[in-house]
């Protein structure tokens, strides 16, 4: 398998940062943490590993021979942390999906860059990789002074809410423990927001813009316009951009972006009717 059609790289204006852990420059003592920048499976992928071509895949041999903060080819489910500093000095720790590789991120990266928890979480759609590990978001919830854990609000559209409450039932629905107090496994606090770049929305004091994009034929996920002192857009899923999306990220529109990131899957070629995905050719015809 040609591990550059399965391998996806974050494209911040002109180049990408490298690797998974690669801080992008954000507002003054706030930061972007790339927990993940892999497909859905991953990477190195399971297949080229236990089904090897001849040769063997280059990339995917690779992955498994350097230590994940030295290797651009390890990475894990896209996903995205901001350390937001607000004006008091607080740090807020806002996670932009939870997908089926969190805990092994967690384990990586929050340790890494020392984050104690995390303070919200948003989610751009209900697919596997954005939402998988929300099981686990309780291994992250911030902890009071009585060692008791704080709800975590969660940000996300209606269509992912029924998608997640199908997938997970026990994380939605409330439950009656002893002394009648209302439990849940994870203490997880819903929000519905819309698919709507005029209705923005407040996660941990920081403001942000839904941006949907179309992520195949007919299906909508969100990316978000956010930044106090600088404009990040994100676009971590994405196959074709919207007018009304691509107005809000202009010098026309909401004023000239600082950050963009914008996700590719494959290097070469363009994409068809159906993909899911841009490639990197279409990226930078897209950007000059």
């Amino acid at each position: 398998m040609e591990t550059t059609s399965v391998a996806r790289s974050m494209q911040a204006a002109a180049t990408a940062p490298t690797g998974d852990a690669a801080e992008a420059a954000a507002p003054a003592s706030s930061s972007l943490i790339f927990l993940g920048t892999g497909c859905s499976g991953a990477l190195p992928h399971v297949r080229c590993l236990i089904q090897p071509s001849t040769p063997p895949c280059a990339v995917c041999s690779q992955a498994l021979t350097l230590p994940p903060e030295r290797n651009p080819n390890y990475r894990c489910n896209t996903s995205l942390l901001i350390d937001y500093c607000d004006d008091d000095g607080t740090h807020k720790y806002i996670l932009i999906d939870v997908g089926k590789t969190f805990r092994e991120q967690v384990l990586r990266w929050f340790v890494h860059h020392k984050v104690p928890s995390v303070d919200s979480i948003i989610l751009t759609h209900e697919h596997a990789d954005a939402v998988s590990g929300l099981d686990d978001a309780w291994l992250v919830h911030p902890s009071n002074h009585k060692n008791e854990t704080d709800h975590v609000p969660v940000f996300l559209t209606q269509f992912t809410m029924d998608s997640v409450g199908a997938k997970f039932p026990y994380l939605v629905k409330q439950k009656m423990g002893e002394g009648n107090e209302v439990t849940r496994v994870a203490q997880l606090d819903w929000t519905i927001i819309e698919s709507d770049v005029d209705k923005p929305f407040a996660s941990s004091g920081l403001e942000f813009v839904p941006l949907p994009v179309m992520h195949g034929a007919d299906y909508v996920c969100l990316g978000f316009l956010f930044g106090r002192k600088a404009r990040v857009a994100y676009l971590s899923d994405v196959s074709r951009i919207l007018p009304r999306t691509e107005h809000a990220i202009s010098k026309s529109g909401a004023g000239q972006l600082d950050l963009l990131i914008l996700e590719t899957n494959r290097l070469h070629g363009m994409g068809h009717a159906r993909s899911c995905h841009l490639t990197f050719s279409e990226v930078n015809l897209d950007c000059i």
